[in-house]
């Protein structure tokens, strides 16, 4: 089998302008947008985006879901079993067991989401999903439960690093930016769904193994989507360009899941297509394997700034404790429903989903900072106002329900959507596989970090510093995203790497 350095054409393609960093002029049409049009029919777009997509639905179903089991396993009379009687850390490791599954996960596409690709690293993640489901479901025991969220977490890390690269890599330029979005839509819609689901199973003997057992279906069907959709040809063609396979066979293989991804309406344009991504990878030095070493250097470690500060501040900036609070800011300002803590994360799911959906109308239009700094600007005021009411203004209730909804608002147009955005576009082919793992891991890191903080936290300060110091926080992001987040809105993948690391 013929290997990369045995083709004469490709090592030429990128010494142009190599060793000065600069664009040479056979290079310019390609950098500065000037492609074969990206044809595309919505009807070959939805199912490569649906069947990724389906890996943040079940994410969110976990979150809704699990809120309603843990209320159904601790009924003496509903839980339908004699170890119904947890203690405090018991029902912690229940519902934080799939986010310590989450960070293996991780951990684990580090080292695998190379050499597996996008989309069996997906498949991999719908096995893990459906075993930790039925693991789960069936539960003897509580240690057996745990297992099974911990099983279930695995594929949600796995989901969360490989669903937003597949699109990505997928998705026509002029749509990426709202495909990827919409995956965070879908991750909200799977939260609503798992309230739904739980709050009619809640009053149910065992009702908490019907609410897991119910995420198997879709599992199934997402393993079976994507077997059936083809590999990422940005994939196939790094691992050309990288000398782990037969050039011509993989550039052929790209070409044929190209068409297949595009449909007709690309029709002879195809090969054209693959041979310009080629071109432009080969010019940005994608041939090389990205060592432990170079994340930390050059463009690479740029992107990691990014990527790595965006999901960090997604999650300090207090995303977990705002809704911690949100029955009883609610409650506090008269609303009946309040004192229902399902019907409340109903209500807050579906404001979470109208925002996402308006980030998804609006992202390739307007572009990712004018939602991110409008958006962050609208969570620093929120985070303000709700430390106030805890300090100063505890008679004016309407204020922290103002404020509340707000900053879920605000946080789905911008940090919600656009964190996950921006981490599946802006690392380098090559480094977009660890990179996303990194970003992933950091993200379900801090999530726990600040869910486990929070308490002693509150108690040591208070409830109103705590929100003045996720307040400042988020100021903190604002001046991260104003002079270090680029704009990506209309580029292509490549063009990102060059124009903006």
């Amino acid at each position: 089998m013929a290997s990369d350095h045995e083709q004469p054409g490709l090592s030429s393609l990128g010494k142009v302008g190599r060793s000065s960093g600069e664009i040479g002029p056979e290079h310019e049409p390609l950098i500065n947008g000037i492609h074969t049009s990206e044809s595309y029919s919505a009807s070959t777009a939805i199912l490569p985006f649906l069947f990724p997509a389906l890996g943040g639905l079940l994410y969110g179903y976990d979150i809704g879901a699990t809120s309603c089991a843990t209320i159904s396993i601790e009924s003496a009379t509903l839980s339908g079993i004699s170890w119904y009687d947890l203690s405090s850390v018991e029902v912690g490791l229940i519902t934080s067991g799939s986010l310590y599954g989450a960070l293996i996960g991780s951990v684990l596409a580090f080292n695998i989401a190379d050499f597996l690709g996008r989309r069996r690293e997906l498949i991999m993640a719908s096995i893990m999903y459906l075993v930790g489901a039925l693991v789960t479901a069936f539960a003897p025991n509580l240690v057996v439960m745990v297992i099974g969220r911990f099983v279930y977490g695995i594929g949600i890390g796995l989901a969360m690093h490989a669903a937003p690269m597949y699109i990505a890599e997928t998705a026509p330029s002029q749509i990426r930016g709202l495909l990827i979005s919409l995956k965070e839509f879908f991750i909200v819609l799977g939260m609503v769904a798992g309230y739904g689901i739980g709050s009619l199973l809640v009053e149910t003997v065992s009702g908490w193994r019907y609410m897991y057992g119910a995420s198997t279906p879709l599992a199934v069907i997402m393993g079976i989507g994507m077997c059936w959709l083809p590999a990422s040809p940005r994939w196939l063609l790094l691992r050309a360009i990288q000398g782990k396979g037969n050039m011509q066979e993989l550039r052929e293989t790209a070409v044929c899941c190209l068409c297949r991804l595009r449909g007709q309406s690309i029709g002879d344009s195809a090969s054209q297509q693959v041979d310009e991504i080629l071109t432009e990878l080969s010019y940005v030095g994608e041939e090389k394997e990205v060592t432990l070493g170079e994340i930390f250097h050059g463009k690479c470690l740029k992107a990691m700034i990014i990527g790595a500060g965006l999901v960090l501040f997604q999650q300090i900036t207090g995303q977990p404790s705002v809704l911690y609070y949100a029955a009883s800011i609610l409650q506090s300002a008269g609303f009946s429903a309040a004192s229902d803590a399902t019907r409340v994360s109903i209500l807050l799911g579906l404001l979470k989903l109208i925002m996402t959906g308006v980030a998804v109308v609006v992202v390739d239009r307007l572009g990712r900072r004018p939602l991110l700094l409008g958006g962050v600007s609208g969570m620093v005021i929120s985070l303000f106002l709700l430390g106030s009411y805890y300090l100063f203004l505890d008679d004016l209730a309407a204020i922290a329900v103002v404020a509340l909804l707000l900053y879920v608002g605000c946080y789905q147009l911008s940090f919600g959507p656009i964190g996950w955005l921006m981490i599946s576009e802006v690392f380098p082919l090559r480094l977009r596989g660890r990179g996303l793992s990194v970003a992933v891991l950091v993200n379900f890191g801090a999530n726990a970090l600040v869910t486990f903080a929070f308490s002693p936290l509150k108690a040591w300060l208070g409830a109103g510093i705590v929100f003045y110091v996720f307040g400042v926080i988020a100021i903190l992001s604002l001046v991260f995203i104003f002079f270090i987040v680029p704009e990506t809105k209309g580029l292509t993948l490549e063009e990102i790497e060059v124009k903006c690391l």
